[in-house]
Formats: structure tokens, C-alpha cells, sequence
């Protein structure tokens, strides 16, 4: 078992420096005896047409792509791989500044890393693809805290946790991609299986994590409170993280749903979250993002009435694709919920209340699906029905929630906060992606080396759905082994394609 003594210094990982088709990066390296050492690696820049063809990482590529995934267990594993990283050295890099101006696109960096030791209970994944998060746009503005908080009292909890306290953080919170290696104890997943991966990542040594996982104390998210996350070529995984792969999706759209399905799912249809049923009228902020569109999918199906919330009318249109009805455009009603920074609008509650009981025929919703937090908290608690209940998740717009509380008090309703998912609800949401009942959200795809324009988009809201990301994919459209499910459900795949 390694255990880090010295960590590397990050400020001497230097960005590439290009020829026309080549690039070196000097990069922190691990040698067989656990020494940590700086070595200056050689690769193709990402304008060539494709990685060197003798590199260990391509000839992984190239039994999956060949589809000879028998193989993929008996090649080696790459020394290094690339990931996406933020540096601990670059954490203050920010301060001062507003939220809004901290651009992700200067802390994010694609730096050669080395392959994580593999421990009892966990995988490695060979990525094909990832999505953007949130968790990972605050990553990269270093909000509310910078990770590396989180990768150090990770790595204080044990031996094996210490590989993850590193100056580096790689990155992500979701993937699809074929497992290379397991580690011991695993008996579900081989080599060669495709798999995409949920994010919670527990220890199971406490009993309060046994009625519900995301109850244990060592309950983390993965790629963003644990290291070797899943933007990058490699990813390390526990083995229940790991659920089968849609076979009907092409790996970009496979890696999309992860997070913020799963969420979406504990969230709204779970009896720890919302406990959503038929007939429920649900009010869902931010319907066509990348959270809200699964939920408003979720209410449709479920046989409840969604009212959309959008901020412009592309994004209605998205929403009126998906089968919604009731939407309402707040930029275009003009709805200001805060008369300055400190105070908030109660006559725009109450407007926006009864913009919401026009749409619904007089009924107020059941459920509100909150995740803006600040600036639409105070007006969700309103609208809510009495004896309704407010869910609340992320809070994108601010941490720091006011309300009026007799709303709340004297109309018995109940605020519950709701995060990620546990291992059964991720597999029930996972499993409704497989049987073509949700369908992904995926508007855009990156490269890996533009994860940090990726993740501005996200940032500054100039996107819709999801945004994916190849690694090791090297171009999109691979990976489907069902067309004719695909092909019964081709509209709903793409219909955020290009939005």
C-alpha cells in the first residue's frame, strides 16, 4: 500500500509548451518505489490529429474501439494519464472578486497525472466521457471553500484515503467508460464491463450510513470531496459506484445524466426527498438546466403537472418539448424578487403566486423544486401549498436563504434538503435512463482540453440541459451497441442538441 509522505509541489507543473504537432508538460510522477518525481512527458498537441499510436492509454482506446473489451484487463495501465485538474498553489487566485467574474477557464488546467494506486473495493475506468457540474464550476472559483479542504480531512481518515490529499485536485462527477482494473473484494464488475458511475462515494463503517448512505459520516462526492474524478482519461472509483451503461446512448450521452439525475430523482420521486405522486402540481425552478430538465421528465412521467420556470423563451420551447404545459417565462413577466440586495419584493411573491394559480386552474403546488436557493427561496416558500413541501438542493444563486416564516409556520408546510442520492436511488434513476423512460439532456460537448470553456458556459447560465465532455472518446456518436431502442426514442435523445 503506498502512503504519501511529501507531497509534489504543484507550481512545478508547467502548462505545455507547443511545437506545431508535439507539447511537453513536466508533470509529478510516481515511481515503483512510492517516490514522488517530476518528469518532463512528450505528447501530441491537441491540434494532431490523435495521440501517439504506442502509448499504453491508445492501445486501451484501441480494444475498445475495436470493441475487443476481453482484452482491455490484460494490457498495462498507463504510468500517467490526463486529467483536469485545479492546483492548490492557484486557490487564492480569485479573492476579491465577485462570484460572477471568476472565470473557470483560468483554474482549470489538463495536466499529466499519475495512475492512482488501486485499493480493496474500488475500480478504475478507462473515461470515455464526462459532464459538466456544478460542483465543478465552484471547484474551479474555489467556492464556498477551496476542495482541497475536503482532500485533506479525507486523507487523515486512513492509509489508502491519503493518496487523495494531494496538491492536485482531478476533477468530475460523472463518466461513462470500461472498467480496466478491480481491486479486491470486487465480484460484480470484471475488466472490460462499460459502466457509467454515480457519485457517492462511503465507507459503510458506521451505522448510521446502513438505512440510508447518504446518512453516513464518511458520505463524500466523488471527484469533488474525493480526488481521480471523471473528467480525465482514468477515473478511480469505489465499486458501488459503478451501474450499467445504456446501451441505447452514445458515451457522451451515457456520461450525462449521472449527477444530476440521480439527484433529481432522491430529490423529487424518493420518499427522502419530495415523495412525489400522482396528480401533484410541482413548480420546478430552472426547468430546462441541467437539473431541472430530469425533473420535469420526472413529473411527466409520474403523472404529476410540472409548472416550468425559465428565463427566456428558447428555454420554454425546451420545455414545451419535453411535454410541459404550464411555463412561465420570469424575465419576460418581469419578476423581481429582491427590491435591492438586502431586502426582499413580497408583493412579487404574491404576484408570481398568482401567475402560477392562473396556469393551474387556482391550485398552488404541492412540491417546489428548488436548487437557485437565494434569490428564489423567500418566493417559493410563498407559493407553496398549505401543508406543501419546499425541496431544496445546490442553491447556485447563494448559500444564504431568507424567508418570511410565518408562510411557512402557520401554513404547516415543511422545507427538506435533499443531496445527491443513495446507491438504490441512483440505480432506480440510472435504470430509467436504460429503459428509455428519461432521456439524457446533452446540449453541447467539449474536448477535453476546452473543459474550462465547458464549465464557463455552465457558469455564466449559457447553456441548456447538459454539457459533456470527451476524454477519451475521440469524437461523439461512439459507443452504440441497442439502434433500435435509440432509434425509437432518437427525438427525445437530441432534442437539447444545438438548443
Amino acid at each position: 500500500m503506498f502512503i504519501l509522505t511529501r507531497k509534489p509541489d504543484i507550481r512545478r507543473i508547467r502548462s505545455p509548451s507547443r511545437t506545431r504537432h508535439r507539447a511537453t508538460r513536466t508533470a509529478v510522477c510516481r515511481t515503483r518505489t512510492g517516490r514522488w518525481i517530476y518528469r518532463t512527458v512528450t505528447f501530441a498537441h491537441p491540434a494532431a490529429t490523435a495521440r501517439s499510436k504506442g502509448t499504453t492509454v491508445q492501445k486501451i482506446l484501441d480494444a475498445i474501439l475495436a470493441d475487443d473489451l476481453d482484452a482491455v484487463g490484460s494490457l498495462p495501465l498507463p504510468e500517467t494519464y490526463r486529467g483536469v485538474t485545479v492546483h492548490a498553489d492557484e486557490a487564492e487566485m480569485f479573492d476579491g472578486l465577485p462570484t460572477r467574474e471568476k472565470d473557470p477557464r483560468q483554474a482549470l488546467h489538463v495536466d499529466d497525472v499519475p495512475v492512482p494506486e488501486l485499493g480493496p473495493g474500488e475500480a478504475l475506468v478507462a473515461v470515455m466521457a464526462s459532464a459538466i457540474n456544478y460542483n465543478t464550476v465552484w471547484t474551479s472559483i474555489f467556492e464556498p471553500l477551496p476542495t482541497f479542504g475536503f482532500l485533506e480531512r479525507y486523507g487523515r481518515t486512513s492509509p489508502l484515503a491519503a493518496r487523495h490529499d494531494l496538491p492536485y485536485h482531478v476533477v468530475g462527477s460523472d463518466l461513462s467508460g470500461v472498467v480496466l482494473r478491480t481491486g479486491p473484494g470486487v465480484n460484480a464488475w470484471k475488466a472490460g464491463d462499460e459502466v457509467v458511475a454515480h457519485c457517492l462515494s462511503v465507507e459503510l463503517e458506521h451505522p448510521d450510513g446502513h438505512d440510508d448512505t447518504m446518512m453516513d459520516p464518511e458520505q463524500r462526492i466523488w471527484g469533488f470531496e474525493t480526488n481521480f474524478g471523471g473528467l480525465a482519461e482514468v477515473a478511480l472509483v469505489k465499486s458501488n459506484q459503478l451501474m450499467p451503461r445504456p446501451k441505447h446512448l452514445s458515451w457522451e450521452e451515457a456520461a450525462s445524466p449521472g449527477l444530476v439525475n440521480s439527484t433529481a430523482y432522491r430529490q423529487l420521486v424518493s420518499r427522502n426527498g419530495a415523495d412525489m405522486k400522482q396528480g401533484d402540481t410541482v413548480l420546478i425552478w430552472g426547468a430546462s438546466g441541467g437539473l431541472g430538465s430530469y425533473a420535469t421528465q420526472m413529473a411527466l412521467g409520474g403523472g404529476a403537472t410540472p409548472v416550468c420556470v425559465v428565463s427566456s423563451p428558447e428555454k420554454a420551447e425546451v420545455c414545451r418539448s419535453m411535454g410541459a404545459g404550464l411555463v412561465i417565462d420570469r424575465n419576460a413577466e418581469g419578476f423581481q424578487f429582491w427590491s435591492d440586495e438586502h431586502n426582499q419584493n413580497p408583493k412579487e411573491w404574491k404576484r408570481f403566486g398568482a401567475k402560477i394559480r392562473e396556469l393551474t386552474g387556482g391550485e398552488d403546488p404541492d412540491i417546489v423544486f428548488e436548487h437557485p436557493g437565494r434569490e428564489t427561496f423567500g418566493a417559493s416558500v410563498y407559493v407553496a401549498k398549505r401543508g406543501g413541501t419546499i425541496v431544496t438542493c445546490a442553491a447556485t444563486s447563494g448559500y444564504m436563504h431568507s424567508y418570511d416564516n410565518r408562510y411557512l409556520w402557520m401554513n404547516l408546510k415543511r422545507i427538506v434538503g435533499s443531496h445527491f442520492a443513495n446507491y438504490r436511488e441512483a440505480w432506480e434513476a440510472n435504470r430509467l435512463i436504460v429503459k428509455g423512460r428519461v432521456h439524457p439532456t446533452l446540449s453541447g460537448v467539449y474536448p477535453l482540453e476546452r473543459t474550462g470553456q465547458a464549465a464557463h458556459d455552465v457558469h455564466r447560465n449559457a447553456h441548456q440541459g447538459k454539457v459533456g465532455v470527451l476524454c477519451l472518446a475521440p469524437e461523439e456518436g461512439l459507443g452504440v451497441r441497442d439502434p433500435e431502442l435509440r432509434e425509437r426514442h432518437l427525438r427525445e435523445i437530441t432534442r437539447f442538441r444545438g438548443v
